[in-house]
């Protein structure tokens, strides 16, 4: 059975971005960065692979993204229909019209989707973000992958919108990079 893996970056604070969405106090620098290009080089945009020399990179961890309306959007705000064409892609949203034929539009309730889709063969589902499609998918989690940077943003988008509920996950794995980001790997306990 496929693994769902929400594999994110947060602030010390536990903000995935800024009130309006800013992720710009995430840097993807230094070792921090090598470590990202090697292990998870299918979690960068389609657009940026070429410029990283990893154009050809084969998918190492995922090969399946899954997206809330709200984590689309930038994408689409610069014109960019399939922002990563190397994944099979889905956006779970009631609200958006198909674009690109290479993503799918869910309108569907998610956990139902995603239980379907984790028992199709494949390698990883990475659940990309953001915090109401967390939220709604937690029982769904198979494993969390934190990239913890050292900024503190006061407020923001959180790491999950949900209701109060008590989801156990047992720390696997931490490291920790020159930059100061720590990527800690939890297990759904």
């Amino acid at each position: 059975m496929r693994k769902l893996t929400y594999y994110i970056a947060t602030s010390l604070d536990g903000f995935i971005a800024g009130p309006d969405g800013e992720s710009d106090s995430f840097a993807f620098e230094g070792d921090l960065a090598a470590a990202i290009l090697a292990d998870y080089p299918e979690t960068l945009p389609t657009h940026a692979r070429e410029p990283l020399g990893i154009a050809t990179a084969a998918n190492t961890t995922f090969d399946t993204v899954l997206m809330g309306r709200a984590t689309y959007e930038p994408a689409l705000a610069v014109g960019v229909t399939s922002p990563y064409a190397h994944l099979r892609q889905f956006v779970f949203s009631r609200t958006l019209d198909q674009r690109d034929p290479s993503v799918e539009i869910v309108a569907d309730e998610p956990a139902e989707f995603v239980r379907a889709l984790k028992s199709q063969d494949g390698m990883g589902i990475w659940l990309c973000g953001g915090a109401t499609l967390a939220g709604q998918l937690i029982g769904e989690i198979d494993e969390l992958v934190i990239k913890r940077y050292p900024v503190v943003l006061g407020s923001g988008i959180p790491l999950f919108r949900a209701p109060f509920a008590v989801a156990s996950f047992a720390l696997r794995d931490t490291r920790v990079f020159n930059t100061g980001t720590t990527i800690s790997t939890y297990a759904k306990h």
